[in-house]
């Protein structure tokens, strides 16, 4: 869903610190998406165990179903997802858009609550969607489904 863009590397160790910096503060975790975070399992893993080890939460977005995950019988994969708290998977199906899940782009993605950090009883997972606009410089980023009636309100507060 986001499109691609080569940008220059950083390593784990910037990447911690970074991350440990912002662990410090009230945030309550990480969210790993899009590329494909189960592409970098190997480096993601080292990062979402730091983050738990910090009493944090992690969540990963994939494309990739559960049982997909587990068939790859990675020790990357299995490392990063026995750091998940809450994984969302299944690829985006545009013919299955909905707004009625937060998080969730279309009905056949699943939210996978791999710990007991987070609850499908938790009232966040069963808000209608939102959308993250993202300015940076001249560039305006749109990110998620708005609910219905946020274009009308979107437009009104220009």
């Amino acid at each position: 869903m986001l499109s691609f863009t080569p940008r220059e590397p950083v390593s784990l160790l910037r990447a911690s610190e970074v991350i440990a910096r912002c662990l410090a503060s009230e945030v309550e975790g990480v969210t790993f998406l899009g590329g494909e975070p189960f592409a970098q399992a190997q480096g993601l893993s080292v990062v979402a165990r730091a983050v738990k080890r910090a009493g944090r939460t992690v969540m990963v977005f994939s494309g990739y179903t559960l049982d997909e995950l587990r068939a790859m019988e990675s020790p990357h994969v299995g490392e990063l997802l026995a750091h998940t708290d809450l994984l969302v998977d299944g690829r985006y199906e545009a013919s299955q858009r909905t707004t009625a899940r937060r998080w969730v782009g279309s009905d056949n993605q699943v939210m996978h609550f791999l710990t007991d950090r987070y609850s499908p009883l938790d009232g966040r997972f069963h808000e209608g969607n939102h959308v993250e606009l993202r300015l940076q410089g001249d560039t305006l980023t749109l990110n998620g489904w708005p609910i219905n009636g946020a274009r009308t309100r979107l437009g009104a507060s220009r």
